[in-house]
């Protein structure tokens, strides 16, 4: 039988079913889905691919989910470090972006984005940033996968005027993404303390109707919860369930300030928690107790969220970090182990953001999203469990090849749809306006 692609690898780490590693196996791509996955001599016996890949070295796994980015404010990576959550945002990246946030500031920052993004093996990411339309044009150019947030804040901004707008070319733009095979939507309003009331209401509404997630930032800091509660006396997620938003389609990012009974309210809800570890630690912002709520059934996954406060996007390092932090939090070295957090990375995030039967995992019928990561390195050697060393010892360097939909983006860590020295261009040009 002849397939388009078919990539012999050392091994397969297909995440469904955990805790497995297929060693000398074959993966076969025909028409952008993955058809088989057999042991290699049993392939190049069934299928002759018009391109044959021989990763002698390489596992594959599925391409990693950063499910909560803000993917153009890459441009302001590094420009005001070291700082509390508030004074970061109030003095100076809302400044910032007041001045100077266009359809040409979004497209060029979210192009830096998924070009770090695709060297780093990410072949989906989950966005809330202003405008959307811009995000979704180039992750639909460069065949990134995209889950594009429709933000919605209760302020001005160079997008729209008012909570009203913002839910109108939201709108829109859901509606002109129905037929892409990529890029799927989300609703996004920014947080309990940027949106009020009436437009919660209005969000759940049309969320139910349209069958999409929410995806808003909640109990980010422990001062966001003092706040919420001087102000209203209610906790924020606490407003939230009252308002009818605390369920299934919710996927709540950040989430470090929860009491047990909130974790056993959410667990019951259906709700995910996106787990931001590394911006988290950066910003002081707290410590989401990942064990309590994974071991309550709650499906959590994992971000990086911008890269202006983490300062990368790397889900490699998000992985480990996760990993070690989750341990530290819950006094317990067995509480989050590596295939729990390479799932939190890949099949977790795919079901926040209700594309899991579509990626996620390497499983017969999905797409062909696949990473391969060269394990032969001396920083992986010795190796004796490829899903530990991936997870504690590999880096995102160690990606060479990535296919979204069985289209090839990296090869040899190359990319194929993104000219590097343009980009480059571009951004020198923003680093010199933005520090001007």
């Amino acid at each position: 039988m002849i397939v388009d692609t078919l990539i012999h690898a050392r091994w397969i780490i297909p995440v469904e079913p955990e805790y497995v590693t297929y060693e000398h196996h074959s993966l076969v791509i025909d028409n952008g889905i993955i058809i088989d996955l057999l042991p290699t001599d049993d392939a190049k016996k069934k299928y002759h691919g018009r391109l044959i890949e021989n990763l002698t070295d390489h596992a594959l796994l599925p391409g990693l989910i950063n499910c909560h980015t803000h993917a153009a404010m890459t441009l302001m990576r590094g420009i005001a470090d070291d700082l509390s959550l508030m004074d970061w945002l109030q003095n100076h990246i809302w400044p910032l972006e007041q001045k100077w946030m266009g359809e040409a500031f979004v497209k060029d920052g979210t192009d830096l984005a998924i070009a770090e993004m695709i060297l780093g093996g990410t072949t989906c990411f989950n966005d809330m940033y202003f405008f959307p339309e811009i995000t979704a044009r180039q992750a639909i150019y460069h065949g990134i996968r995209a889950a594009i947030g429709l933000i919605v804040i209760d302020f001005p901004s160079a997008w729209a005027h008012n909570a009203n707008e913002y839910i109108d070319k939201g709108l829109t733009l859901h509606e002109q993404l129905l037929s892409s095979e990529l890029c799927t939507t989300t609703f996004a309003p920014h947080a309990p303390y940027t949106v009020s009331n009436e437009p919660l209401q209005k969000i759940k509404t049309l969320a139910n109707q349209l069958k999409i997630p929410i995806h808003m930032h909640i109990h980010e800091t422990l001062y966001e919860v003092e706040q919420a509660q001087l102000q209203s006396g209610q906790r924020p997620l606490q407003r939230l369930h009252e308002l009818g938003l605390v369920n299934p389609s919710l996927i709540a990012v950040h989430m470090t300030q929860l009491t047990d009974e909130e974790i056993r309210l959410f667990a019951e809800s259906g709700a995910h928690i996106v787990h931001c570890p590394e911006s988290n630690l950066k910003l002081a912002s707290g410590f989401c107790q990942v064990a309590k709520c994974l071991n309550a059934g709650i499906n959590v996954a994992l971000g990086t969220d911008g890269a202006a406060s983490n300062n990368d996007l790397d889900m490699f390092g998000e992985m480990r970090t996760a990993a070690l932090l989750g341990k530290a939090v819950a006094a317990d070295a067995t509480a989050i182990s590596a295939m729990t957090a390479l799932r939190m990375a890949t099949l977790n995030g795919a079901k926040a953001l209700g594309i899991d039967a579509q990626c996620g995992s390497l499983s017969l019928g999905k797409s062909a999203d696949v990473i391969a990561i060269d394990l032969n390195h001396l920083e992986t050697q010795p190796l004796y469990c490829p899903i530990s060393q991936i997870v504690y010892a590999a880096s995102r360097q160690q990606v060479t090849e990535v296919w979204i939909a069985g289209k090839r983006l990296l090869k040899q860590r190359q990319l194929t749809t993104i000219n590097i020295d343009q980009l480059k261009t571009n951004i020198t040009n923003w680093q010199n306006q933005l520090s001007s």
